[in-house]
């Protein structure tokens, strides 16, 4: 935001010494934040940054009285809108939240009622409160979509969560949180899971309602480059304590934590040096795609999918390569990737695999096939079964591909976690002890223990924080110079593909819209789309926002 705050506004949050604890599997004590002190005056905002299991969405959830499952508030005082948080009874606290502060969360898609109507959503708070009489509530919801520049403010309410997009439905959340007239929001990583474009258009919505509402607001953020768009103060979190506290430009500018300054750093998005050089490309390719199309559904007499996604890809992929695919949610990137692994079979055209055609159908390869193309998937907590052990987890392909048994399978389980940078000793640990970062290492050693040709990565770093995500894009690029295997990298942040791919493959609608070499990154494109999405990508500074509102949004859509 970075308005200035009049001196005489009142203070609104006020936090002294805020301790949460929670009990871990061996039923013993542990301290998840503490020593947590703050201010928020009206009409300010304040980010919490730090890395996944700093303890940001804790601090969030303690100031509307709530302590996830196994926690609780141990210690210290929260003061919101003169209300004493720690005092207030069950029933005082449900009328509190939603009323006096409201929360909108990282995933709109997972928290709304997939069969209740938009509409019957947003006005649910106040009818639950009693505070609005229903025909009330739903006008004044009609003017929040207006405000919140959702198309067909007077009809989308009519809609259901899945008949709108991702951003639309980040919006509508916002209405919810709103309706209330609440005097402190909370939003919770609000845009993490939207494209940079969907991101753009949700920033400078919230930005601008906040502003012009003159709204105290919490931003819980792992993205500097975001923050740096929103906050007037940063509090940045480590471990669980304050690492540093203060405004956003003596933040960004002045950091005193060394924290602060190596989450800087990794936001910076340096390129990493790549081994491979196309002047010393093989003749031979290691996957081509020809002609592909694919889709979702049954198929029409034609053999095309009830629902087309990909029409017409071709690209080349060397031994060594990396190359990215980026593209707007439902451009076609995940669709690519799944269709290259033989998740989902082609409609149309061929994917050639070392010179050999690759069958469509995953169960129609042979195991050497299935071992030599490995998926990575984006959310890692879904991805590995959180009643195994991670030993469990990548002894299976060691087992099915290899067929190590004893000290053999023992040994390559240890060089596995050296190859992803991770102890011997979580081993015999379960998903649930890791943190995102490991996880989504366990993630690239399940696939590294096939001793595979290429790696196909989905949004493997959206999920992370900037540090955490920065060294997953160091560890890929050492990997590569280590083992030489391929990397088909898909994903929306422009940054990391940048970082770590020596081709840009631009998706748009199902179609390639252009191949960008590493020698062109930084050269502007005749392809408006492509240039669109360059644009969308926030700029570690202050005041980049405010550059863009006639800037991309004015850009087409496509060429």
């Amino acid at each position: 935001m970075t308005q200035k705050t009049p001196f005489s506004a009142p203070t609104v949050v006020s936090v002294c010494n805020l301790e949460v604890q929670a009990k871990n599997d061996a039923d013993e004590l542990i301290t998840l934040v503490s020593g947590i002190n703050f201010e928020v005056k009206k009409g300010e905002v304040l980010a919490l940054i730090g890395e996944s299991g700093s303890g940001k969405t804790t601090i969030a959830l303690a100031l509307m009285g709530y302590a996830r499952h196994g926690c609780r508030i141990s210690g210290g005082s929260i003061q919101l809108a003169g209300t004493d948080v720690n005092r207030l009874s069950a029933r005082q606290l449900s009328q509190f939240r939603g009323s006096t502060v409201s929360y909108i969360a990282q995933s709109a898609a997972a928290s709304f009622n997939p069969s209740m109507t938009l509409m019957d959503q947003v006005v649910e708070p106040v009818l639950i409160h009693g505070t609005m009489k229903r025909a009330d509530a739903e006008k004044k919801a009609v003017a929040l979509f207006r405000e919140l520049a959702l198309p067909a403010p007077e009809s989308i309410g009519k809609r259901y969560p899945h008949q709108v997009s991702g951003g639309q439905l980040q919006r509508v959340m916002a209405a919810m949180a709103l309706i209330g007239d609440p005097e402190v929001v909370i939003l919770d990583e609000p845009t993490t899971a939207l494209d940079v474009t969907t991101q753009l258009e949700v920033l400078k919505t919230f930005r601008r309602v906040v502003k012009q509402r003159g709204t105290t607001a919490i931003y819980v953020s792992h993205d500097l480059a975001v923050v740096a768009q929103m906050a007037d103060k940063i509090l940045v979190l480590l471990k669980g304590q304050i690492a540093e506290y203060g405004t956003t430009e003596d933040l960004l500018h002045r950091p005193q934590s060394a924290y602060t300054r190596s989450l800087l750093d990794a936001a910076q998005h340096k390129p990493r040096n790549s081994p491979w050089q196309p002047e010393e490309a093989p003749l031979k390719c290691l996957l081509e795609v020809r002609d592909l199309a694919a889709g979702y559904g049954p198929l029409d007499a034609d053999g095309k999918p009830k629902i087309s996604i990909l029409k017409d890809i071709n690209f080349k992929l060397y031994p060594g390569q990396a190359i990215g695919i980026i593209g707007e949610s439902g451009s076609g990137k995940t669709t690519l990737a799944r269709a290259i692994a033989g998740m989902i079979t082609p409609s149309e055209g061929y994917i050639l695999f070392n010179e050999s055609y690759l069958a469509g159908d995953m169960s129609a390869r042979s195991a050497d096939e299935l071992r030599r193309v490995q998926f990575v998937f984006q959310m890692a907590d879904t991805a590995l079964n959180p009643s195994q052990t991670i030993a469990t987890i990548l002894q299976r392909p060691l087992v099915f591909f290899h067929g190590l048994r004893g000290k053999a399978l023992d040994a390559r389980l240890k060089q596995l976690l050296d190859l992803v940078r991770l102890p011997h000793s979580i081993l015999h640990r379960k998903p649930a002890g890791l943190s995102g970062g490991q996880k989504q290492r366990v993630n690239l050693a399940r696939a590294l223990a096939a001793e595979p040709d290429l790696i196909l990565c989905d949004e493997v770093t959206s999920a992370l924080d900037s540090v955490v995500a920065a060294a997953v894009l160091d560890l890929i690029s050492e990997l590569r110079r280590e083992l030489n295997v391929s990397f088909l990298f898909i994903s929306h942040d422009l940054h990391a593909v940048r970082s770590v791919c020596d081709d840009i493959i631009v998706v748009n609608d199902g179609k390639m819209v252009t191949q960008v070499s590493r020698a062109d990154y930084e050269k502007p494109s005749s392809h408006l789309y492509y240039e669109r999405l360059k644009r969308a990508v926030p700029e570690l500074r202050q005041g980049w926002l405010e550059e863009q509102d006639a800037d991309v949004a004015d850009l087409p859509k496509v060429d």
